[in-house]
């Protein structure tokens, strides 16, 4: 199995936290780019798309609610 489809299946089981570092990766897997980063929030864009913006927990974690919103916008189901 190729690692961004690891990866979308860690994603898609909704753990509680996921490492910033695998969102990014999924997001960018999928086009998205990492358009800017300041604080705890980091914006990914994609022509033709409404920016996303992913808040870090401590700066490396991201919540289960934020891996709902990103599923969602990204189309993968459960």
């Amino acid at each position: 199995m190729p690692p961004l489809d690891k990866l979308i299946e860690r994603i898609k089981a909704r753990p509680p936290e996921a490492d910033f570092s695998d969102v990014r990766q999924l997001l960018e897997g999928f086009g998205w780019a990492l358009a800017r980063e300041k604080g705890s929030h980091a914006m990914f864009t994609k022509e033709g798309q409404r920016t996303i913006a992913v808040p870090k927990v401590g700066g490396r974690k991201v919540k289960r609610t934020y891996l709902n919103q990103i599923c969602e916008i990204l189309g993968l189901e459960k």
